[in-house]
């Protein structure tokens, strides 16, 4: 049968590719598992159940959740089935973004995991009138849980209506709205119909190693559009679908079901690398020594090496290598990375060691794949995201900008036809904002157009509203947020120096130069009250972890400023090299 919209998974996989563990997810301590039967006989009862909410074709229910589980697949699948849009939200932004949200969505339900996210809508809920009721995962006092509507709707089935809502759910309808903050820091509605999803898992299929009844582990939020792409793709193949517990047993849980695939973004896997590493330096005498020569074996990896390196591979593969990939179940046929950069030297250890990183570039606008290293003779290029995938076209604006044509390209920007003519030009181009180049057939990313980044766990921080609260302070003159592809949001801030002086003298301190009270451990001390305190209005992601003061300030005169008295970043942060390193270290 044919798969058009997302929810002729479950259909699809009955006929073709049925599981006896379709979903697995653990339970204080156990495995829930459910086969392709009950996964789809309980979305359908969260369909009957939805549409005795009264919830209509084009509604609006959001989704948030702490945790992945399979209750989100169930709930995604039920509102799919009767045209009802999703709208998944990250659980760590602000209450603020939380409101604007379902203001502008008018969500009608939304279904969060726990107690903690409950209280949090909870707080905001009078002031969105379409809200109408919050339900749980999990089990809170007080709370409605989801079973009562998957209760509802297997005590009152209506199948008739249901095939007349499916039948009138086309691949060009509005199948989710996810929403990502813009350069302005206003969150943005991306509207993704079901053909941009489908479009994309369908073409991804062709390309991926694994197959039916291979296991996959899965711990990226759902709301991601990169890991629920990935997890359509799972179902449609045919692969047993695992939830991990946390993202801090993701270890146990890979050796437990010893999967033959994950996702992940960077700094998941440079957390993976540093534990090897840490491990191999806890290691004496010759195995000490063995192992930080095939750590430098895997540095110098690359595809055509000739025979004296792959002498020198097989050996480290045989005493270090293999048991790497053991302490990682064993079957990983590859990992796929995407959302921000992977540094080429994580790249070649991996490939190294035997467990391919296939790295692909793409936004939520996009589906999110655009490109993607692959498998094969000539199919990855480190420093690359690969080849354009099928079906989607990629050119080069004259001024270097990414812009993309396909299945993939979302709808537009929900209620903002101005911001959607900004991204989509009248020859129906997408204008990706990043600048990039062709290496042969491989696309490599040099640039970004906006100011706004990502974190090396694949976050976007739009630096501007940040910076413009933290002006607010009056001991903070001027402030550039940075992070881009690392750990963290950090900041480099000017402080207010007449306002630190006069607070500094009243405590008896004083300064010689600016130079002086930049060291200062109390002026230093005063900035961080300062940073916790405006990062308490910040999502977890934005905030700022680490700040480094500089003891001038930024002018036009100097050239740190436009005539607009926007900071040139590129000039500061070549300045500022060494505060960087500071701060994250040296690459």
């Amino acid at each position: 049968m044919e798969v058009k919209r997302t929810f002729d998974i479950l259909d699809f996989c009955l006929q073709e590719r049925p599981l006896d563990i379709a979903l697995a997810y653990k339970v204080q301590g156990s495995w829930k598992t459910y086969n392709t039967q009950s996964y789809k006989d309980i979305s359908t009862n969260v369909s009957y159940g939805l549409l005795k909410l009264g919830l209509k074709k084009e509604d609006k229910v959001a989704i948030i959740s702490s945790n992945n589980r399979p209750e989100w697949n169930f709930i995604d699948m039920g509102l799919a089935m009767i045209g009802v849009t999703s709208v998944p939200m990250y659980p760590t932004i602000s209450e603020e973004d939380f409101k604007y949200i379902f203001n502008d969505a008018e969500v009608q339900y939304v279904f969060v995991s726990d107690k903690e996210l409950y209280d949090k809508v909870k707080r905001v809920q009078s002031s969105v009138p379409t809200m109408k009721e919050i339900y749980t995962f999990n089990e809170v006092p007080g709370a409605k849980n989801w079973r009562e509507i998957e209760k509802s709707g297997k005590e009152n089935p209506d199948p008739e209506k249901l095939q007349a809502c499916k039948n009138t759910v086309t691949e060009e309808d509005l199948l989710t709205l996810i929403y990502t903050s813009g350069t302005t820091g206003t969150p943005k509605g991306v509207m993704l119909i079901h053909k941009n999803l489908v479009s994309n898992f369908m073409t991804s299929s062709h390309l991926t190693p694994f197959k039916y009844h291979d296991r996959a582990l899965s711990f990226l939020p759902l709301c991601h559009v990169f890991e629920r792409m990935l997890i359509y793709l799972y179902q449609y193949q045919g692969v047993s679908l695992y939830y991990a517990e946390s993202l801090d047993t993701i270890g146990d849980n890979i050796r437990e079901i010893k999967p033959h695939t994950f996702t992940a973004v960077p700094r998941l896997i440079e957390k993976v690398y540093d534990k090897v590493i840490a491990g191999g330096n806890s290691k004496t005498g010759i195995q000490k020594i063995i192992f930080n020569w095939a750590i430098k074996v895997a540095a110098n990896f690359d595809f055509h090496k000739g025979a004296w390196y792959n002498f020198k591979h097989f050996i480290a593969d045989k005493l270090v290598y293999s048991k790497i990939r053991a302490n990682l179940g064993g079957n990983l046929l590859c990992i796929v990375s995407g959302s921000a950069a992977l540094q080429p030297r994580l790249q070649r250890f991996f490939w190294a060691a035997n467990i391919p990183i296939l790295e692909g570039y793409g936004l939520t606008e996009t589906s999110p794949v655009i490109a993607v290293n692959l498998l094969g003779e000539g199919k990855t290029k480190f420093g690359t995201v690969g080849e354009v995938i099928t079906d989607v076209v990629v050119k080069i604006a004259e001024d270097g900008e990414i812009i993309v044509k396909g299945p993939n390209v979302m709808k537009g920007y929900y209620k903002r036809p101005d911001l959607t003519a900004e991204a989509i030009d009248k020859d129906g181009w997408f204008h990706t904002g990043d600048i990039g180049m062709f290496d042969g057939k491989m696309l490599k990313i040099t640039d970004r157009k906006k100011e706004m980044f990502k974190t090396s766990g694949g976050k976007y921080i739009s630096p501007q509203p940040i910076e413009n609260s933290f002006k607010e302070s009056p001991y903070i003159e001027q402030i550039m947020v940075i992070g881009e592809n690392q750990k963290h949001a950090s900041a480099y801030i000017v402080p207010a120096f007449p306002e630190v002086k006069k607070r500094m003298e009243e405590q008896g301190i004083s300064f010689a130069s600016n130079k002086e009270m930049v060291a200062n451990k109390e002026v230093i001390k005063l900035i961080q009250e300062e940073v916790n305190k405006y990062n308490q209005h910040l999502g977890k992601v934005e905030q700022i972890k680490r700040f480094e003061l500089i003891d001038h300030e930024w002018t036009v005169d100097g050239g740190e400023l436009t005539p607009t008295l926007k900071p040139k970043r590129k000039i500061i942060m070549e300045r500022h090299k060494d505060l960087f390193t500071k701060i994250y270290g040296a690459n």
